[in-house]
């Protein structure tokens, strides 16, 4: 599933609900075997949403098996010994909820929404095949094929895609995070039955999750609900992958992506600290701000600046992860406008970036972009969906679940001064990687350039 899919999906869920009541805190547990078990209570609708993260995703992989955890997700709806292959969704349709998953780089979830009274149907599904998948060669084989599929659509007949993919390998040389979550197309084609096995066996297992429900319920039910259904699977003993840490950077990188495409693409990357990986919370914190000083609304930098301001783009943005396991990326992206040239629009980027190395934002602007940051998260909240996706993500890189309600209080403190350190520790021109996409000729266009 992508995330803009997942998007969707979550704010369907927060559009059904009117906020009555603030919810209640989360509570955690730890079964015998390792499990993971947070509950937020929400009685605003009587829904249910399940999910069920494991500690692996493309950050896990090496080359040669790169793509294996999205390709192992698909293959978790191909049934077990007491269900055949695509009953899991057919009973959840049955009873009238939704389900899908997603792989990231950090993790792998699993989740469903319901009606509160038919969470143990997703419960009993769910612990089947955590360790009694049936992973089937001709299985194997069709999906394969669907997730080829998915990555010529996706990613190589996309341009843009295509260039965000090259410029993540480039900008990492040892990171995991270099490899593309979908995997590359050679160690797709390669992966087999028995790679399959061997990484569900290592990795999906109960002390390697953690299971979030989130909803009209109550804790102390579904703390019993959960050990019925899970308690009995045996722990493994998950060895920890070795992370390969990202090597300094000792020069700028530069790389051109020739594509069929209408227009040029402009990528600017820096690498930077997440919230796990910073030497202080707060420069974590700054970081974000950063990021919405540049991108944050239509009255933003960027927008506001090259856009509308000398029009020498006809679209940028900014974005920056905070919650990842390890070092993130600041990324500035930007196509040009009419008769604007590639040199022309990098130069304008980099000065946005030296502007906020060199100035310190005023207090006007930064309260503007906290009080924006601040409500997005508040919306967030709103959702039933994103209250569980928050606390297992947090959970699941290795933070912890407690550290949802810092974010407020964390950007908050953020000052000026701030801002413009860790503009002047990260955003260095020789720690700089850029992507260009130089459009090539679209099949049936006589005016490709």
């Amino acid at each position: 599933m992508t995330m803009t899919q997942l998007a969707a999906f979550g704010i369907l869920i927060s559009l059904a609900f009117v906020a009555t009541a603030a919810p209640i805190a989360p509570q955690a547990f730890k079964l015998d075997n390792g499990l993971t078990l947070i509950v937020q209570e929400d009685h605003r609708a009587p829904v249910v949403v399940s999910q069920l993260w494991y500690k692996t995703g493309a950050s896990y992989e090496h080359a040669g098996i790169t793509g294996i955890s999205h390709l192992l997700e698909h293959m978790m709806f191909k049934g077990t010994a007491n269900h055949g292959p695509g009953e899991f969704s057919r009973l959840i349709a049955r009873e009238g909820g939704r389900e899908n998953a997603f792989t990231g780089r950090d993790y792998t979830a699993y989740f469903q929404r319901l009606e509160k009274s038919r969470l143990g149907v997703a419960l009993e599904l769910e612990a089947d095949r955590m360790r009694h998948l049936r992973l089937d060669g001709a299985e194997l084989e069709k999906e394969r094929q669907v997730v080829l599929e998915e990555r010529r659509l996706r990613t190589e007949d996309n341009p843009r895609a295509l260039t965000n993919e090259a410029f993540y390998a480039t900008a990492f040389q040892t990171s995991p995070y270099r490899h593309p979550i979908i995997g590359w197309q050679q160690d797709i084609q390669a992966i087999s039955i028995d790679d399959l096995r061997a990484w569900y066996r290592r990795w999906y297992a109960p002390d390697n999750a953690v299971l979030v429900i989130a909803g009209d319920v109550k804790t102390q039910a579904i703390r019993e609900l959960v050990e019925h259904h899970f308690g009995a699977i045996p722990a493994t003993t998950t060895v920890p992958v070795v992370v390969r840490e990202e090597v300094p950077q000792r020069g700028a990188k530069r790389l051109q992506v020739a594509a069929p495409a209408r227009l040029p693409y402009l990528l600017l990357g820096y690498k930077s600290p997440s919230l796990k990986t910073a030497a202080e919370p707060w420069e974590a914190y700054a970081l974000t701000m950063l990021a919405g000083i540049l991108d944050g609304d239509d009255s933003s930098r960027l927008a506001r600046e090259l856009v509308r301001g000398s029009e020498i783009a006809a679209g940028a943005s900014a974005s920056y992860s905070l919650y990842q396991r390890l070092d993130s990326l600041l990324v500035l992206g930007a196509t040009p406008a009419a008769n604007t040239e590639m040199p022309a629009l990098e130069q304008a980027l980099r000065n946005q970036v030296t502007k906020l190395r060199d100035e310190a934002v005023s207090e006007r602007e930064l309260a503007r972009i906290k009080t924006q940051v601040i409500a997005g998260n508040v919306y967030e909240r709103d959702s039933i969906f994103y209250q569980a996706m928050q606390l297992g993500m947090l959970e699941t890189i290795g933070l912890g679940w407690q550290r949802r309600d810092e974010f407020v209080a964390g950007v908050s403190a953020i000052t000026a001064a701030q801002v413009q350190a860790v503009a002047r520790k990260y955003l260095r021109p020789e720690h700089a990687t850029v992507a260009v996409l130089k459009p090539q000729q679209m099949d049936g266009d006589e005016h490709g350039k």
